[in-house]
């Protein structure tokens, strides 16, 4: 639990709980966390920006403490269900707009949110990730390895599953030590609380990544088509994975984000874990950049 937060369950889109950290008074801003993490990954972040925001820091559906429905159809983690979750928890709290700040894949959720529902998004996010279409169209020859899981949970449901379940502690340890090379973002009980919480979320998780290479990417196909842009002001911190893979990033943000800020960060991708400072300045100029509204209704 994230010290001197406020836990409340609170109900999501269909009735989902979500379990919900909250502390702080003023405008609000949402963080969403990302994979194979929980909302405990805003810890530092959250304590910084709850002396003058109003923080609302929720476990996705599927991952953490919240709960996690049998995905019955694709729509049950789709990046719109999850965003629909977003503005649950936000209007139960209060809010009809807030901030909005994604890591990983809470970033696809926020995005997706974004372009469904601008009115609500003063300003939005995105930590160390591509929308869902850019992902897969860059991903291509050998250096896309670094995205195996991709592929391994788009499969079918009931294979990814069961071989992630033969080895579930491995599975989403090696992703925690991978990003992390120095080892030095977590304590072993912070480790140990990712790895527990994503080993008992395996069902969800999966479906949450196959909705990416689904319905998710139908999604953003159709908002392509249609010249659809997220009309609020967009920040993105990244890695340089362009430079990897061949691409460059801002330019595809700016297809999408007119309003954008790009900039490349030397953390590694736990960045607000690794540099909560830098994190807190980035969402610090968002906000200075967004109407001044999203304070809690009858403010």
């Amino acid at each position: 639990m994230i010290d001197n937060f406020t836990y409340r369950t609170i109900a999501g889109d269909g009735g989902v709980d979500l379990n919900v950290a909250v502390a702080g008074q003023g405008p609000a801003v949402v963080l969403l966390h990302g994979f194979p993490q929980t909302h405990y990954m805003w810890r530092h972040v959250a304590a910084k920006l709850a002396t003058d925001h109003t923080v609302i820091v929720p476990d996705l559906r599927g991952y953490g403490a919240s709960g996690k429905p049998v995905a019955a159809d694709p729509g049950t983690y789709s990046k719109r269900t999850m965003g629909n979750d977003v503005l649950a928890v936000a209007r139960q709290l209060g809010f009809d707009q807030f901030g909005l700040v994604g890591h990983d894949r809470g970033a696809l959720v926020a995005v997706r949110t974004g372009l469904d529902h601008p009115e609500a998004v003063r300003y939005l996010g995105i930590l160390d990730v591509l929308p869902t279409l850019d992902t897969w169209a860059v991903l291509q020859g050998v250096d896309a390895k670094v995205a195996w899981h991709l592929y391994l949970m788009a499969q079918p449901a009931g294979l990814p599953e069961k071989m992630i379940a033969a080895v579930g502690p491995e599975f989403f340890g090696s992703f925690l030590d991978a990003w992390d090379p120095a080892g030095t973002t977590f304590t072993r009980e912070e480790r140990d609380h990712y790895v527990d919480s994503s080993v008992a979320a395996i069902d969800s998780i999966v479906a949450d990544y196959r909705a990416t290479a689904g319905i998710d990417l139908d999604m953003d196909v159709a908002d392509r088509e249609r010249g659809a842009r997220l009309t609020m002001p967009v920040g993105v911190i990244s890695q340089d994975w362009g430079a990897q893979l061949g691409f460059d990033a801002s330019a595809l943000w700016r297809a999408w984000a007119p309003d954008l800020t790009y900039r490349a960060t030397t953390s590694g991708h736990f960045m607000a874990e690794e540099n909560p400072d830098e994190i807190v300045t980035f969402i610090a100029g968002l906000a200075g950049r967004a109407p001044a509204t999203g304070h809690r209704n009858g403010e």
